[in-house]
């Protein structure tokens, strides 16, 4: 029988396999190398871009902070003008009424009355005066309580002053400045 030794064609098929194996590893271990560098290049390019909108959305929402504090602050200026405009309207609207008050005071005051003091406390006016009789001082009262434009007349005090006369007395008045029904009627028109 021949004697025949496959060995060395194995070991070279061997070698060749191997060669080949380590071919391929290489090639695998190159393609999934650029593979990985190819798509981390991708991923980062797409977190620039994120980055970037990022940047130009804070840059707007800044943008867009300042045009809102402009506007409430434009909106707290038209608040402030609208109120000033509400007192300035209603100081214009009181003009003739004042002076409607003060006819009718002088109106109502019968003689030997005499004010020494007016003073507006809220929605009251308080008076002081000197009378030369307290009858007179009830018939002040009588024509305020007459009047269109006062309620509520309250006598506070009444003092004898017999420093400025006989029968003199020194009086406080609380009275309530109203308007007459048909001025009320024109303003809710």
């Amino acid at each position: 029988m021949a004697k025949i030794n496959l060995l060395p064609w194995r070991d070279e098929y061997r070698k060749e396999k191997q060669q080949e194996f380590i071919t391929v590893l290489v090639g695998v271990g190159i393609i999934a190398a650029l593979a990985a560098y190819l798509w981390i290049n991708t991923i980062n390019g797409q977190i620039a871009d994120q980055q970037a909108r990022n940047q130009l959305l804070e840059k707007e929402i800044a943008l867009l902070d300042k045009k809102v504090a402009e506007i409430k602050e434009l909106k707290e200026r038209r608040r402030q003008l609208i109120e000033r405009m509400k007192v300035i309207q209603g100081l214009q609207g009181e003009r003739p009424v004042i002076v409607r008050y003060f006819d009718e005071l002088v109106r109502s005051m019968p003689e030997g009355v005499y004010l020494t003091d007016l003073v507006r406390e809220g929605g009251s006016i308080k008076m002081s005066g000197v009378t030369e009789s307290n009858v007179r001082v009830s018939a002040l009262m009588r024509n305020v309580d007459a009047s269109e434009w006062f309620a509520s007349p309250n006598l506070s005090s009444v003092k004898a002053a017999p420093e400025l006369g006989e029968q003199a007395s020194q009086f406080e008045l609380t009275i309530v400045p109203s308007k007459p029904k048909d001025m009320i009627d024109e303003e809710d028109e």
